[in-house]
């Protein structure tokens, strides 16, 4: 199968020499994404466009790669003819074949480039196949403005292609073209999608976690900062940095009055943020923050925030309704794992100031003792996004079984979609992660349940939070043994 792979026309409006730099890093992009998914392909960068070919048993991965990489605007699958002799008559022949379904009863128009050496015209090819659909095809139409189908081809030297399907992308920059920042994750709908818009942008981009609420919090960050990475950011190596934040609360808790504390956190986080971003020699920092959604997101405690930190600040969602914000989350893949994770509100306030005051803050903030802050980001830990299954399965929270005794129960929690695409053999039940908590309710005491899923990671979380609820015969199930990294 064979695809073009179209720019975004944010890069097609460059100059020929940044166009090029683009293409160029879009292509080892994609070079490198489909290494690591184990997609045989060939490439060829072209002015316009990159040519990927791999065998057709791939198409549906390499369609996917293709589609959730950063700066691919449209994947055009194309079909290819090799033609004897390259004449009208040949040609035409050849793309009604494949295209006279799709024109009857619409308005059509041909679009044909040509490359190499030929009796005809590109114009010439268009009238001879706009001629013989008409004539193939019933009630076609032809419409060379407004047309309901576009009948696209190529003909190079004696090889002749025609695009049958149109794929959308991600659109946006490559990966890794426009610097790095640092985003503040939580691992709820707003870091989510605004990290993935960070990405999207071109913008090679890390994850900070302040960790409030435990073990459970940590592996939950952790598996949708995963995601993000191996959905669409596979062509280069991120970070993910933990920062335990139990302690900084503690202090604000007993130093910070309550309608100061929402703001204070955040600021603490982002002079956290800075110092991080400092010794990794990054500039921006990102946050999931949209005006107006809490109390520390009106434009006051907002400029609030930004004082404490030097650094630029990007809000993706500044602007956005959390309606939009969710809708993101579900076109991502990322809704069902955002909507199962725990608010963790270790501040609280009963009275959250709206419109903070520059002075006041400056008198509460010389209450707190930084100390705490400091010992937090000695404390941090930092692991390659890519080693963080491994990371997570080294030392689990929960006991990993390898083989099921008689009378356990094996629980394949993954996506559904993961379910069809790589059914478990082994007798089980399917209890998507989403559904646990309700399926636990009839638990048996006495029965051991496996929890399992691809990479170990969504079961360990998922595991881990049934026996805090009580659940204490929940294992992890991993028949493989520990996935490579």
């Amino acid at each position: 199968m064979r695809y073009w792979v179209r720019f975004a026309p944010e890069i097609m409006i460059k100059g020929s020499s940044v166009r090029k730099q683009l293409s160029a890093q879009l292509a080892e992009n994609l070079k490198a994404v489909f290494a690591k998914r184990g997609i045989e392909a060939t490439f060829a960068r072209h002015r316009d466009r990159i040519d990927v070919t791999v065998a057709d048993p791939c198409a549906t991965a390499a369609e996917a790669a293709l589609t959730q990489t950063p700066g691919v605007n449209q994947a055009w699958r194309v079909k290819t003819a090799q033609l004897d002799t390259p004449t009208l008559d040949a040609v035409a022949a050849a793309i009604v074949a494949e295209a006279a379904p799709r024109v009857t009863g619409k308005r059509f128009a041909v679009r044909a480039r040509r490359k190499g050496t030929h009796p005809f015209t590109s114009q010439e090819i268009e009238r001879a196949v706009g001629a013989a659909l008409l004539a193939a095809a019933p009630n076609a139409q032809v419409d060379l403005t407004q047309p309901e189908v576009v009948v696209e081809l190529e003909l190079d030297g004696t090889q002749l292609a025609f695009v049958d399907a149109r794929i959308p992308g991600l659109g946006g920059f490559p990966l890794g073209s426009q610097g790095e920042a640092l985003a503040l994750v939580s691992g709820g709908f707003d870091s989510t999608v605004a990290s993935f818009m960070s990405l999207r942008r071109g913008v090679r981009t890390h994850f900070l976690f302040f960790n409030l609420g435990g073990a459970a919090h940590d592996l939950g960050v952790k598996q949708m900062s995963f995601y993000l990475w191996q959905r669409f950011a596979l062509s280069h190596r991120l970070h993910f940095i933990s920062v335990p934040f139990e302690g900084v609360v503690e202090a604000l808790l007993t130093q910070i009055p309550d309608s100061y504390m929402g703001v204070m956190l955040k600021r603490l986080m982002l002079i956290a943020a800075e110092r991080i971003a400092d010794e990794m020699g990054i500039d921006a920092l990102v946050t999931g923050e949209s005006v107006a959604q809490v109390s520390s997101q009106t434009l006051r405690n907002l400029a609030l925030i930004d004082s404490a930190t030097r650094k630029l600040v990007l809000r993706p969602l500044a602007f956005v309704d959390k309606g939009e914000i969710i809708t993101w989350a579900e076109r991502i893949g990322a809704r069902q794992f955002a909507e199962t994770m725990p608010e963790y509100c270790a501040v609280i306030s009963r009275h959250p100031v709206t419109h903070g005051s520059f002075q006041r803050l400056a008198a509460v903030e010389r209450r707190f003792d930084f100390a705490r802050l400091d010992e937090a980001i000695a404390a941090r830990e930092v692991t390659p996004v890519d080693q963080l299954p491994q990371t997570i399965n080294a030392q689990p929270a929960v006991p990993v079984v390898t083989t099921p005794e008689a009378g356990d129960e094996i629980l394949d929690i993954r996506p559904p979609e993961r379910v069809k695409a790589a059914p478990l053999t082994l007798p089980h039940r399917v209890v998507p992660f989403f559904a646990l908590k309700e399926a636990a309710k009839g638990f048996d005491p006495n029965r051991r349940y496996l929890l399992y899923c691809d990479k170990g990671v969504l079961s360990q979380l998922h595991a881990l939070r049934l026996r805090q609820a009580g659940f204490n015969q929940v294992y992890v199930f991993r028949p493989n043994g520990p996935p490579r990294p």
